[in-house]
């Protein structure tokens, strides 16, 4: 038996086993739209043997993009073009689970592709750019980095429209788990926390206030969710910065969230200064999962560093969380969940049919599946 290939329910659905692929910018997309990269690379991990496949994070607004070759869904161009790469996935892995991630960047928006060194965009890179950031407060991330503009009254009222239309579009291409980004330093981690938002209003000062716009988007949401769904945060349980985010603020959030009908909470950490001392180990974000489960009373996904099976195996069998989720571990594997299984001893997820011959070669004959792409 196996605690990590055991089912799992997240609100209104029902995951195969508890591995989920964590979503992972690809840096690939134009003008938000998925490109042919997009369709080896998530047909690639739908095969993984993961419960829930989690596409990269996706902007609400084009602004409010990382980077220009990050996904969005603010155009009817982004839905159709990921359609296809839905539809694939659902023809020839129907028992895999597929989720979105949904964002705004913030004032971490307009920046370099990372093998471009991830900083700030400049004029020199394009005449239009860059664009116009924006943020709980006029506060730049870094002295290089460029001041972002206040978000208004209006304003917020167009951002919190831009993630319901993006979850619309989302439900309307088949999504099961929508996943608001509130953490790594953008939108809404920014309104969280201290080191961002400095403003004055009904939004900022205390942790209450400064809650109060990540609650409200989110409770936006789940109007537009059905409840054969799933809806969760990802969240940032710490800062790592003397006066920022403390995981004691994190859980709170996350109770507060759990009374708006939150069905989990994918605990990270970081993102939002420079300044930041993290000390990455195995697991390291563990602890704040175990915690934020335990005294929230919500299912937490477990992140970070988590590339060996029986790590794995051991996170979900003691309680520390409900899922695990996994990126760079996939990108180097992507049968992960497959020699997860051999290595535990169980069954094997299932395969279609054109790759089932794999199955030859394992010590165990997991049950290929014939999906209507291979009928």
């Amino acid at each position: 038996m196996s605690v990590l290939f055991s089912p799992v329910e997240l609100g209104g659905i029902t995951l195969p086993n508890r591995i989920v692929v964590s979503p992972m910018c690809q840096y690939a997309a134009i003008d938000g739209s998925a490109q042919p990269w997009h369709h080896v690379h998530y047909g690639m991990l739908a095969m993984s043997g993961a419960g829930l496949l989690c596409f990269e994070a996706t902007h609400v607004e084009r602004d409010g993009r990382i980077t220009q070759g990050c996904a969005g869904m603010y155009s009817d161009d982004n839905e159709a073009a990921l359609k296809p790469v839905v539809d694939w996935a659902r023809a020839w892995m129907p028992h895999v689970k597929l989720g979105i991630q949904i964002g705004h960047a913030g004032r971490k928006a307009s920046a370099q592709r990372p093998w471009k060194g991830g900083g700030p965009l400049t004029q020199a890179d394009a005449p239009d750019l860059p664009w116009t950031a924006v943020s709980a407060s006029a506060l730049p991330y870094d002295s290089k980095w460029h001041t972002p503009i206040e978000l208004d009254a209006v304003g917020l009222m167009r951002v919190k429209q831009a993630f319901i239309d993006a979850t619309l579009r989302s439900l309307r291409l088949g999504f099961d788990v929508i996943e608001l980004h509130g953490a790594h330093g953008y939108l809404l981690h920014q309104f969280l926390s201290p080191l961002s938002n400095q403003r004055s209003d009904a939004y900022g000062g205390s942790m209450e206030k400064r809650r109060r716009f990540p609650l409200e988007v989110f409770d936006a949401v789940r109007k537009v969710v059905p409840r054969d769904k799933a809806l969760g945060m990802r969240l940032s349980a710490t800062d790592w910065v003397e006066g920022g985010l403390a995981v004691e603020d994190t859980i709170e959030t996350a109770r507060q969230l759990k009374a708006l009908s939150c069905d989990f909470v994918d605990v990270s950490s970081g993102g939002n200064s420079p300044l930041q001392k993290i000390t990455v180990t195995p697991g390291y974000h563990v602890p704040f999962a175990a915690r934020v489960k335990k005294e929230a009373n919500i299912k937490t996904w477990a992140v970070g560093v988590i590339t060996e099976p029986e790590q794995a195996e051991r996170i979900v069998a003691s309680g520390e969380a409900d899922c695990t989720a996994h990126a760079r571990a996939l990108l180097l594997d992507p049968r992960w969940g497959w020699n997860a299984a051999r290595a535990l001893g169980v069954d094997a997820p299932a395969l279609p049919l054109p790759a089932a011959r794999a199955t030859t070669i394992l010590p165990f004959k997991p049950q290929p599946i014939l999906a209507k792409a291979a009928e």
